[in-house]
Order: structure tokens, then C-alpha cells, then sequence
């Protein structure tokens, strides 16, 4: 295994958490209302363009059911990332206070953030109208994805932390076109996941040193195992969100129109949820420190989820 090249640390880290150091509170609720008005999602996750038989209130609709989903999928995700943090930091508690607490704040942090989105999901049922069917539930889904070899895990910690960041900085930060109340809950997300994704790293490296060659290269197949497990998930995903969009605008969509929809909405989420952090030149970056035949393998898998 070689050596990561980064300056992450476990102090910088924390000093960074403290610094930008966030309450649910104070970013929704009250008078911070969704703006129905607008799309939630940039374009390039939510890939409604291409379906040209719907109309710009169609668009609009699908745009808001994946703005939901997207906000109760990182919910999902990090039902199973708090336990795995926590069991990560449990053996060393007393060894390196620097990390213990970096690890700590970054187990609270996740805690915070799903207690974010639950709150998101009321506002958003409030102002939608509709409830929509959601993949899960969140037990089950994290205890497929725990049974892994942590070190498979952590690379899905990863790989999602990273996706968050090339979400927000390339298509959502400057997108003056989206709702702003959308917007500022993932800035604040975005916010705390810029100093998670390093400490992700940091795991990563902890937990490989523990690991043969062998072991390592098991871990990437658990890796595209658990993503395998989400690819379904979302095609059943895509299924649900076209099933709420007909009951929203009362559409009658014929046969084709629908499966257009399930396929390209299916694809999107692929993108959204797999490519864009599969292909992260980051995550790319420590993999190939672990394995670099690995790391070619997984920038070749990539490419099946743009």
C-alpha cells in the first residue's frame, strides 16, 4: 500500500467542524419556506430536460420529487455511517484525544444531519401535498451495507462524501436558477461533509494498514457489492418517483412515456448517487494508493453510471 498524498489531519479537521458549527434550528422551519416555484435540483442530477413530452410544470414536479428523495437518500446513507464511525473511533478512545473527539463531533455531526432531513421531509410533504414512496427501510439498508468488511464500508463512506462535495461545488453553489431555501440546507451540509471527507480518508488509510493485499482487493469487490445493492434500490427509486409524479399532475401517460421516464430517471440517479463519486478524482486517488489495479477498475465501473 502507498502513501496518501494529502495535508488532512485529525486537528485540522476538528478545528474546521468547530469553526462552521451549525444548528437544525436556525436553517429550517418558521419563515425559511421551499419555494414550490422553483426547481430544487440542478439539471445535471435531475435530468428532466430529455423527457420533452412532459410540459415545464411536469418538469418542475419530477425536479421536486427528486429534490426529496435526494435529501432522504444522504438520510439513509448516514443511518448506517453514525454506528460505523462510532465503532470505528470505540477501540482507540483513549489513545489520541485529538481523534477521538474529531471522530466524535464528526459521529454528532451526522447525527445532526439526519435529524435535518427528517425535519426537511415534513416541510417538504407540507408543501408538496403528496407523500412519496421512499426505498428502505433505513434498518434494513443499513444492516446489508454493515455486514461488509469495514473497509469495503468506509470506501462507500467515501465515495459518498466526495459525491457531496462535487454536487454543491460544480452544479449547485453558483446555480442562481434554484430555490434558495434548497440551496442553503445543502451549503450548510456541504459545510460539515468538507471535513468529513477527510476524515473518511483518514479511515480509509487506518483500516487498510490492517489489510493484506488480498484483503484489500476483497474489500473493493464488497465495495461494488453494496453498490450493485443501491443500483437496484434506485431503479425501484425511479419507479416510485414516476408513480408520484402521475398522482401529483394527474398525467396519463402511456406505456412508453413511462418507461422513457423510469429509464432516464434511473440513469440519473446512477450519476447522482454512484458515477459522480466513483469517478471523484479523490476517491480515485486513495484507492489507488491501496491497489492501483484496483483504482482502474473502479474508473472503468464508472463510467456505466454517467
Amino acid at each position: 500500500m502507498n502513501a496518501i498524498s494529502h495535508e488532512f489531519s485529525y486537528a485540522k479537521a476538528l478545528a474546521a467542524s468547530e469553526r462552521v458549527n451549525w444548528r437544525v434550528e436556525d436553517i429550517i422551519g418558521g419563515d425559511r419556506r421551499l419555494d414550490f416555484s422553483k426547481p430544487f435540483m440542478p439539471e445535471a442530477l435531475a435530468r428532466t430536460a430529455s423527457l420533452d413530452f412532459l410540459d415545464a410544470g411536469a418538469k418542475l414536479t419530477l425536479n421536486h420529487i427528486r429534490a426529496n428523495g435526494y435529501l432522504y437518500t444522504f438520510g439513509l446513507v448516514e443511518e448506517f455511517i453514525l454506528p460505523f464511525v462510532l465503532d470505528h473511533a470505540r477501540p482507540m478512545l483513549a489513545q489520541d484525544d485529538v481523534r477521538t473527539r474529531a471522530l466524535l463531533r464528526f459521529a454528532m455531526e451526522e447525527a445532526k444531519h439526519i435529524h435535518l432531513f427528517r425535519t426537511f421531509e415534513h416541510e417538504f410533504e407540507a408543501g408538496f401535498g403528496t407523500r412519496c414512496e421512499m426505498i428502505g427501510p433505513a434498518e434494513q439498508v443499513a444492516a446489508a451495507v454493515l455486514a461488509h468488511h469495514p473497509l469495503s464500508v468506509a470506501l462507500l463512506i467515501l465515495q459518498v462524501e466526495w459525491m457531496t462535495q462535487r454536487h454543491y461545488l460544480d452544479s449547485i453553489r453558483d446555480n442562481a436558477g434554484l430555490d434558495e431555501q434548497f440551496k442553503s440546507l445543502l451549503r450548510h451540509h456541504w459545510m460539515e461533509e468538507a471535513q468529513h471527507a477527510q476524515l473518511d480518508t483518514l479511515m480509509v488509510e487506518a483500516i487498510a494498514a490492517g489489510c493484506s493485499a488480498d484483503e484489500i482487493d476483497k474489500a473493493v469487490d464488497g465495495y461494488l457489492e453494496i453498490g450493485a445493492m443501491f443500483d437496484g434500490a434506485f431503479k425501484q427509486q425511479a419507479t416510485f418517483d414516476l408513480d408520484a409524479l402521475q398522482v401529483k399532475t394527474g398525467l396519463q401517460l402511456d406505456a412508453a412515456q413511462c418507461e422513457k421516464i423510469a429509464v432516464v430517471q434511473h440513469q440519473a440517479m446512477r450519476w447522482t448517487y454512484l458515477g459522480s463519486g466513483i469517478s471523484h478524482p479523490n476517491f480515485l486517488r486513495s484507492v489507488e494508493a491501496l491497489a492501483p489495479a484496483q483504482a482502474a477498475r473502479l474508473a472503468e465501473v464508472a463510467g456505466v453510471f454517467n
